[in-house]
């Protein structure tokens, strides 16, 4: 296969059991793609091959005696550097953490790999993950295959980038405010936001509402193979839910189901583009038989970027605190700047935050009570440039964006975190690079989520066979 690099993950393990394909086959041409693209991608923080191919060497005897291990065995699996693997880096792309090694491994990868996962590399983050782009002092900047001149997104870019390009055949990442749905979208990859406590998280972040651990692939398949994997109770995490949920491997067509559509969640102004691509996207999901109504949501700009503004500043802006007193010059303008902006919340802020959050939800959980599911844009601009600065000038159909946030569709669904998000690709924007389209489940509804996604997918297939490939 020319394109073995571009396997899915449920292809390859196919292939794994009939003798067709081997472990290190594949891991060799994933290492092979990365060595060609990494010098103009910057996707990998770390590279661990030599390791990832004895282990892949493992996996091939395994599969020669009819034994593999785990559901994931013999694949390769990029991840996220922000989480912790014992006896590795854990340098959260900031300078003045370049030699922390991690004591622990999170349980959400310890279940990748005792499920049989190579991990073959380590993704590149904006600093603590702060950015919807991925770029920091430490690493460098990392680049969109589609087009070099624009981001992967943030802050999974580093993981989205690698699976456009055929670097890795399924990739983690996080999200606390679009972190897996905005690289995703900027990449043409399948990236899933589990509701709150699907997947466990380290401490304290497992407590924050906001936060969830995700995969991200390159089918909607592949990545409920990997949400299988990595979701359900564990001990170490409060917050984790029971029953553990499966996503079934078949999943039920979608032809009744009632689809809310949204093209601008009633106050993002969404780039032609995207908007274009969302129409489309709701055109292939009435030819898959599902009901499909534009609605309106009474939603506000500055509700929402306050609101988040809040929550931000009392976890996420006081955990990079100590850090910031002892090194500020080290650290990245976003960093500082969110630190900065943080010392001006205050607990009263905090309280008001809340009520606001719960204003948020009303009336999108009264509308996910009429509809199965909501479909809107996952960004409102396709990209945003490669080195952009949160806080730099941004246009959206000619006209100025107040605030950075305010591209962020993601935002509201970290808000109502318990909503499971699916972003899949919409389709090309002018510039060469992916728009993507969120599908919003009703709280803790996954599967329905994923039978949206399959539908749409389906009708427009991304990666794979004649589907739409990077330009690298």
């Amino acid at each position: 296969m020319s394109d073995l690099h571009y396997v899915s993950a449920t292809e390859a393990l196919a292939m794994f059991r009939d003798k067709e394909l081997s472990p290190t086959e594949l891991l060799d041409a994933v290492i092979e793609r990365a060595e060609t693209v990494e010098p103009a991608i910057n996707a990998f923080a770390e590279t661990r091959f030599d390791e990832a191919l004895t282990a892949a060497k493992a996996a091939e005897a395994r599969y020669r005696r009819g034994e593999p291990i785990g559901p994931l065995d013999g694949l390769p699996v990029a991840v996220k550097e922000e989480a912790p693997i014992a006896g590795q880096r854990n340098t959260l792309g900031s300078i003045p953490l370049r030699d922390v090694v991690a004591t622990e491994t999170a349980a959400f990868v310890q279940r990748i790999i005792d499920a049989g996962g190579i991990v073959h590399a380590r993704t590149t983050t904006p600093e603590f993950s702060s950015a919807p782009v991925t770029w920091s002092k430490l690493w460098g900047v990392t680049r969109n295959p589609w087009n070099p001149e624009y981001s992967p997104g943030g802050s999974s870019g580093g993981s989205a980038a690698s699976l456009a390009v055929g670097s890795t055949t399924l990739a983690t990442g996080s999200d606390i405010g679009g972190s897996i749905r905005i690289p995703s979208s900027f990449c043409g990859v399948v990236g899933f936001k589990p509701p709150y406590g699907r997947v466990p998280e380290v401490p304290p972040f497992n407590l924050d509402h906001y936060c969830h651990e995700g995969p991200i692939a390159r089918t909607v398949a592949d990545c409920a193979l990997l949400e299988n994997v990595i979701a359900g109770p564990h001990a170490s995490d409060v917050a984790s839910i029971r029953p553990k949920l499966e996503i079934p491997a078949r999943l039920e067509a979608i032809a009744g189901l009632r689809i809310a559509l949204s093209p601008d969640l009633g106050c993002y102004n969404v780039d032609a583009d995207v908007a274009a691509n969302t129409m489309a996207a709701a055109d292939r999901l009435r030819d898959a038989g599902a009901s499909v109504q534009e609605v309106s949501l009474p939603w506000d700009l500055e509700t929402i970027t306050k609101t988040v503004d809040i929550h931000f500043a009392m976890i996420f802006g006081a955990s990079m605190k100590d850090v910031f007193n002892k090194h500020p010059d080290q650290l990245t303008s976003y960093v500082r700047r969110l630190v900065m902006d943080s010392g001006q919340v205050s607990k009263d802020d905090f309280y008001a935050g809340l009520m606001q959050e719960a204003a948020i939800y009303a009336p999108l959980g009264e509308l996910l009570q009429e509809y199965d599911a909501l479909i809107c844009p996952t960004f409102a601009v396709p990209a945003l440039p490669a080195e952009y600065d949160p806080g730099d000038l941004l246009e959206v159909n000619g006209r100025p964006v107040e605030h950075w946030l305010d591209v962020l569709m993601t935002l509201p669904f970290n808000i109502a975190s318990r909503c499971p998000v699916l972003s899949v690709p919409s389709g090309l924007s002018r510039d060469g690079v992916p728009t993507g389209l969120a599908v919003v489940g009703r709280t803790y509804d996954d599967v329905t989520a994923f039978r949206v996604a399959a539908a749409h997918e389906e009708r427009l297939p991304w990666l794979t066979g004649s589907g739409p490939r990077p330009i690298l």
